[in-house]
């Protein structure tokens, strides 16, 4: 319990920061509670007034009771108007806040280290920043003005209860913390129960995510009912957690309803009592009566709000944990390399118990292409992971033209690479700015020049509306349409190093050829230096012409050289060419594996 108690307090100093900076909107929303409360208070005090005006037979004071009621249709509208402008500061400061959080939690995102990106579901992530967000928008800070005006409201019909009658006052102080204490220990137990709903929500969100995203592959595999299953064990646990969260949480309003409806009959009876002993008018029982109806409404409501409160604290622990992930260091010098790359000593593993690549190392010259082979697994896209600096070595050092990659930027080492991967990506928007990702700020004729080079201005021009045609990707374009469009990307970037990571293992031989001549475009000298590129393939058709190969097997080089020095070789390299070309499948499983 203390650990849940420190996490809350812990949750609720965090979440001040995104408030502070409109704490003017909540300041008001405040002082437009108090006034709110002032007014409500009031309202009993000439109602009772008014009634002691009517009580005695042929005795009515009108002018009086015209005036009370002037004065109450005053107090009315006070209470209508500033609870409408209180409501409206709330909710402007929590959504500002929420869009702050949102921000920042999308920001974290983008910004984090790909080893925290790589060990989070997209759709947990997409479940805190779209669902956790407005849980806090609507229980934290809407709550915290009810509960606001609930304690005013509270703390006042106790002060004007004493005025009328401090015997009954003293009776209803005196049963109040029994209502509280209630409260405190049911609200106290659900936290737990809410904590894990919006955890296991966040995993329903995955799984729909996920699920969504591969339904081609689960109905080519005939996945169907399992995921069917995976779903339903995932909803009924949030079934289960949802309804004891719920449940122990509604235990509240009854239990406080049972303890104000005793207060009320406590009052009824005392005040008649003492009416009847002269000591209260009749308007004086009707007042004590509206203050401790008065008395109980907040009493409801702030425990009803401590439902919503429980819910929205465990949200904002979910969202405000991912706005805090550390970004992931982005200083040092800017990289100008000439695409001289020297690997020494490299050494990495994602699982320290669980070694990677050992002791690599390799000489890169500028203008060298350098094709990387070897089964699943065995590193090559993590190799291509530390060189973009996704990574960095545990040991050993990778070095542009003489300098360790770590004293440059990691952005800048980024753009000093074009890559095209296996999975080509397509966001919806022209074909103009899908081109132009990488460099915004292109005319026209440079995106146009950049996608004749990757031989796509032809389908180009034949769509409806040419460069201005908005695409995303399921408009029906291919696979071979969108690695082009992506090499189109890199012609426009003109970067001087190259990544290929199985770009052509998606698409078909015709279109095969035309993206390695793309390819082989962007290898091509310009202004008399060749370009440095490193190609990750599994289809040995379209390495054969690399400067240098790698074979790699379980994180280390086990060959290296032109193709034709391989097969000569007759090694591991020769035995996965003879597999490819002469259809021998039992060698790729004996030696090294596509």
């Amino acid at each position: 319990m203390a650990k849940q108690e420190k996490t809350k307090k812990s949750t609720v100093a965090r979440l001040m920061k995104y408030l502070k900076p409109h704490m003017g909107l909540i300041v008001c929303a405040f002082m437009f509670a108090v006034i709110t409360a002032v007014a409500m208070l009031f309202t009993p005090v000439i109602i009772g007034d008014a009634v002691d005006c009517i009580v005695a037979k042929d005795n009515v004071n009108f002018t009086k009771l015209g005036m009370y009621a002037g004065i109450l249709g005053g107090l009315i509208g006070a209470v209508l108007l500033f609870q409408w402008l209180m409501n409206l500061c709330a909710q402007k400061a929590a959504h500002l806040a929420v869009r702050d959080i949102r921000r920042a939690g999308f920001n974290a995102v983008t910004d984090a280290p790909l080893k925290y990106v790589d060990g989070v579901s997209p759709g947990d992530v997409t479940a805190r920043i779209s669902v956790d967000a407005d849980q806090i928008a609507d229980g934290i800070v809407q709550g915290a003005t009810q509960i606001f005006t609930g304690v005013v409201t509270i703390i006042g019909t106790l002060v004007f209860m004493i005025m009328i009658n401090p015997w009954i006052a003293l009776a209803v102080a005196a049963l109040t913390p029994l209502s509280l204490i209630v409260s405190y220990f049911v609200a106290r137990g659900t936290h737990k129960y809410f904590t894990e709903q919006t955890s296991v929500r966040g995993k329903l969100y995955s799984t729909c995510e996920e699920t969504v995203r591969n339904r081609n592959i689960i109905a080519a595999y005939g996945y169907s009912e399992r995921a069917e299953r995976d779903f339903g064990t995932t909803n009924q646990n949030l079934k289960k957690c949802g309804f004891k969260a719920t449940f122990y949480s509604s235990l509240v309003n009854p239990s406080t309803r049972l303890i104000n409806s005793l207060v009320y009959a406590v009052v009824a009876v005392m005040g008649t009592v003492f009416a009847i002993d002269g000591l209260v008018s009749v308007g004086g029982i009707t007042q004590l009566l509206l203050y401790a109806n008065q008395f109980a409404r907040p009493l409801n409501e702030v425990t009803g709000v401590i439902t919503e409160f429980q819910t929205s604290l465990a949200a904002a622990k979910r969202i405000l944990d991912l706005t805090e992930v550390e970004p992931q260091d982005d200083s040092g010098e800017t990289l100008e390399s000439n695409g001289n790359i020297t690997i020494k000593n490299l050494d990495f593993s994602y699982d320290p118990e669980k070694p990677l690549i050992q002791g690599m190392n390799v000489d890169v010259p500028q203008g060298t292409s350098v094709a990387i082979v070897g089964r699943t697994g065995c590193g090559k896209t993590t190799l291509i992971n530390l060189l973009m600096r996704f990574y960095d070595p545990d040991g050993g050092q990778i070095l542009f033209d003489g300098e360790d990659a770590r004293t440059f930027s990691r952005s800048s080492v980024r753009k000093s690479f074009g890559m095209v991967l296996q999975d080509s990506w397509i966001f919806k928007g022209t074909v103009r700015d899908n081109i132009a990702y990488g460099k915004p700020d292109a005319t026209i004729e440079q995106i146009k020049a950049a996608a004749k080079a990757a031989d796509i201005d032809g389908f180009i021009e034949r769509m409806p509306n040419g460069y201005d045609t908005v695409i995303n990707d399921g408009d029906g374009i291919s696979q071979g349409q969108k690695q082009l469009i992506n090499i189109a990307r890199i012609m426009l970037v003109d970067p001087p190093m190259l990544i290929l990571d199985e770009a052509t293992s998606n698409i078909d031989t015709r279109t095969e050829k035309r993206v390695q001549a793309a390819f082989d475009k962007l290898l091509a000298p310009t202004d008399g230096k060749k370009r440095t590129g490193f190609v990750v393939a599994h289809r040995l058709s379209t390495i054969v012409g690399a400067d240098m190969i790698l074979v790699m097997d379980k994180g280390k080089i086990i060959e290296r050289g032109t193709h034709k020095e391989l097969l000569k070789k007759d090694g591991a390299y020769a035995s996965l060419y003879r597999a490819q070309f002469a259809g021998n499948t039992i060698a790729i499983n004996d030696t090294i594996g596509a």
